[in-house]
C-alpha cells in the first residue's frame, strides 16, 4: 500500500463526524469530588517536598493531609445527604465510577480510618530525640543504604521522610476509587494507584531497616504477581463479553444482552473464558484482603513495615478490597452465583481456620495481629457469601468496626518500646498491666473486640455477618466461624493474661508517652469500639440503607 493511500486512510478516519465533531466526555465533578480532593492534595504534597524548606515540611504536609481528608469526608457526607447513596445513585464519569450507597459508605470508612492513621504517621515523641531533633517512625533518608555514612549524616542533620504523607494520600485516592469502580479497567488502575505507594511505605522504617526493605520487596513481588492475575482475568472477561463495563458483562452473563458485535460472536458464548476470567479477577482481590491461600505476604509485611503503615494498610486496604469484591460478585457475576459460592465457601473456611490456628503459634505481636487479620477476612467472607441485602450491610458494618480496632491496636504496639525500638516479642509484654495499667487496659479492649466479646464492636460485627450468612443458607459456615472465633479467643486472652497476671521483668520495655496525635488515634479507636458494641443499631441501619448497588 502506498504512503499516500495510508495517509488518506488515517485522515479520513480522524476527520470529525458530520454531526458536529468530537464530543467531550461528561464528567460529574461534584460526585467525584472526594477522590479529586485527595489526589489533588497528594500532588500538592509532592510540590511541597520540592519547594518548601525542609524545616517547615513536616507541619505543612501534616496540615495538608488532615485538611484534604477532612474535606473529602465532608464531600461524602454532602453527597449522602443529597441522596446520592439512595434515590439519586448513578454511574458517573462516562460509566467508570459508581456513586451509590456502598461506594459512599466504604469511602467514608476509608477516609475516617486514614485520618486516624495519618495521626499515627505524624507521631514524633516515641523515640528519644536524635541529636536534639525529634524523630518519627520513618527513615531519615529512605534512599540511603542501611547503616551507611549517608544515613548517619541524615540522622545527625535531623532529616525526616515527610514524603510519607503524599504517598499515603495517593494510596487513599486509589482506595477511594477501588470499591466504586464500575468497569474492570478502572478497577485495575485504582489497584495500582493504591498498591505502589504502599510498597514504598513498607520500606521506610527507621528501625530494622533491612527487615522493612525485605517486607517491601516481598509485598511488591507478590503484589505484582496478583496484579498480573487480575489483568489476565480482565482480558479473558473482555474476550467473553466484548466490554469491560460491569453492566454489559452482567447482561451477557445472564443472557439479556440485545446487540452482539459480530467480531465477538464466536467467543461470547464461551463459558471457559467467563469462569477462568472471573476466577483470576477474584484471585487478585482475595490477595488484597489476605485470604488463604493468597495470604503468604501478610505476616511478613505486617511485621516488617513501620507499625503506623501496618495499621493503615491492615484497615484501609481491607475495606477497599472487600468493597470491590462485593461489587464484582453482586453486580457483575450474580448470574454465576452457583459457580462462585462453593469456591468462596471453601476459601472462607480455610481462611477462618487457618488464620486462627496459625496465630496460636506466633511469638511476635505484629505477626499475631497479621494472622488475626487473616481470620477476620474469613469472617467477612461469610457475609459476602450470604448473597442477600443483609449480607452487604453486615459486611459494611464489620469493615467499619474492624478498621478502627485495627488502627487502635497497632497504635498501642508503637508505644511499647525498648532500646531497639518497638518491643514486639510477646515475652516483652509480660507484666505490662502492672507497669502501665492504662495502656494494657486499652490494648485488652482491642483484643476483646477482635475476639468478638459482647459489648464490643467485634461482637456486633460478627453477629451481623453470621446472622446474614445463616439466613442466606450458609449455616455450616457459621458453625465453622464460631469454632474459629473460639480458637482465636484463646490467643487474644492469652495476651491479656500475659499482660496482667505475669511478673514484669526488671529489664523489660518501657511505655513511651505519646503526643496528643497518637492519644487521639487510640482514644477514637476505643470510643468507636465501645459505641459500636453497646449501641450498634444506628450504624447497622446506616449500613442497611447504604447496602444497595446501582446497576
Amino acid at each position: 500500500m502506498s504512503t499516500s493511500a495510508v495517509h488518506s486512510l488515517w485522515t479520513t478516519v480522524a476527520a470529525p463526524s458530520a454531526e458536529g465533531g468530537f464530543t467531550a466526555p461528561h464528567i460529574e465533578y461534584a460526585q467525584l469530588s472526594p477522590t479529586l480532593i485527595v489526589v489533588g492534595a497528594a500532588v500538592l504534597g509532592v510540590l511541597v517536598e520540592a519547594f518548601v524548606p525542609r524545616k517547615a515540611r513536616y507541619y505543612t504536609q501534616l496540615f495538608l493531609s488532615v485538611v484534604a481528608i477532612t474535606a473529602a469526608f465532608a464531600a461524602i457526607v454532602a453527597l449522602a445527604a443529597g441522596g446520592y447513596g439512595t434515590t439519586k445513585a448513578q454511574i458517573a464519569a462516562e460509566g467508570a465510577i459508581a456513586v451509590d450507597g456502598p461506594a459512599l459508605f466504604l469511602q467514608g470508612t476509608i477516609l475516617l480510618a486514614s485520618l486516624i492513621a495519618v495521626f499515627t504517621f505524624a507521631e514524633r515523641r516515641l523515640d528519644p530525640d536524635a541529636h536534639g531533633k525529634r524523630v518519627d517512625s520513618f527513615a531519615a533518608q529512605a534512599a540511603s543504604v542501611p547503616g551507611s555514612d549517608s544515613e548517619k549524616a541524615a540522622v545527625k542533620a535531623g532529616f525526616t521522610t515527610t514524603e510519607v504523607f503524599p504517598l499515603a494520600l495517593f494510596a487513599i485516592g486509589g482506595m477511594l476509587v477501588f470499591p466504586a469502580a464500575n468497569d474492570l479497567l478502572t478497577l485495575f488502575v485504582a489497584l495500582e494507584v493504591f498498591s505502589l505507594p504502599l510498597y514504598l511505605l513498607c520500606a521506610v522504617a527507621r528501625r530494622k531497616r533491612l527487615m522493612s526493605q525485605e517486607a517491601a520487596v516481598k509485598y511488591f513481588l507478590l503484589g505484582a504477581f496478583s496484579s498480573a492475575f487480575l489483568l489476565f482475568g480482565i482480558a479473558l472477561m473482555y474476550g467473553y463479553a466484548g466490554s469491560v463495563s460491569y453492566a454489559r458483562i452482567a447482561s451477557v452473563v445472564d443472557g439479556t444482552v440485545k446487540q452482539i458485535d459480530p467480531a465477538l460472536a464466536d467467543t461470547m458464548g464461551s463459558d471457559a473464558l467467563l469462569l477462568i476470567g472471573g476466577a483470576m479477577i477474584l484471585m487478585g482481590l482475595l490477595f488484597k484482603v489476605g485470604a488463604v491461600p493468597f495470604h503468604m505476604w501478610t505476616p511478613d509485611v505486617y511485621q516488617g513495615a513501620p507499625t503506623p503503615v501496618t495499621g493503615f494498610m491492615a484497615a484501609a486496604t481491607k475495606v477497599a478490597a472487600f468493597g470491590a469484591m462485593l461489587r464484582l460478585l453482586y453486580v457483575v457475576l450474580p448470574g454465576l452465583r452457583w459457580d462462585w459460592r462453593p469456591v468462596m465457601w471453601a476459601i472462607a473456611i480455610v481462611t477462618m481456620l487457618g488464620g486462627a490456628i496459625v496465630a496460636i503459634t506466633q511469638t511476635d505481636i505484629k505477626r499475631l495481629l497479621a494472622y488475626s487479620s487473616i481470620a477476620h477476612a474469613g469472617f467477612i467472607l461469610a457475609g459476602v457469601i450470604a448473597t442477600t441485602p443483609d449480607g452487604i450491610s453486615s459486611v459494611l458494618f464489620y469493615l467499619l468496626a474492624y478498621s478502627f480496632v485495627t488502627i487502635g491496636a497497632f497504635a498501642v504496639v508503637t508505644l511499647v518500646r525498648d532500646a531497639g525500638g518497638e518491643a514486639t516479642h510477646l515475652s516483652k509484654w509480660a507484666g505490662l498491666g502492672r507497669r502501665s495499667p492504662l495502656v494494657a487496659a486499652v490494648f485488652a479492649v482491642f483484643l476483646l473486640a477482635f475476639a468478638g466479646i459482647p459489648l464490643t464492636s467485634g461482637f456486633a460485627g460478627k453477629f451481623a455477618v453470621f446472622k446474614a450468612a445463616a439466613e442466606g443458607g450458609a449455616g455450616a459456615l457459621v458453625v465453622v466461624g464460631v469454632i474459629s472465633s473460639a480458637i482465636a479467643a484463646f490467643f487474644y486472652i492469652r495476651v491479656i493474661v500475659l499482660m496482667f497476671f505475669s511478673e514484669p521483668k526488671p529489664e523489660g520495655p518501657t511505655v513511651a508517652v505519646p503526643s496528643p496525635l497518637t492519644m487521639v488515634a487510640i482514644g477514637v479507636g476505643v470510643a468507636v469500639t465501645l459505641v459500636l458494641g453497646v449501641a450498634p443499631q444506628y450504624f447497622l441501619d446506616l449500613a442497611g440503607q447504604a447496602g444497595v448497588f446501582v446497576r
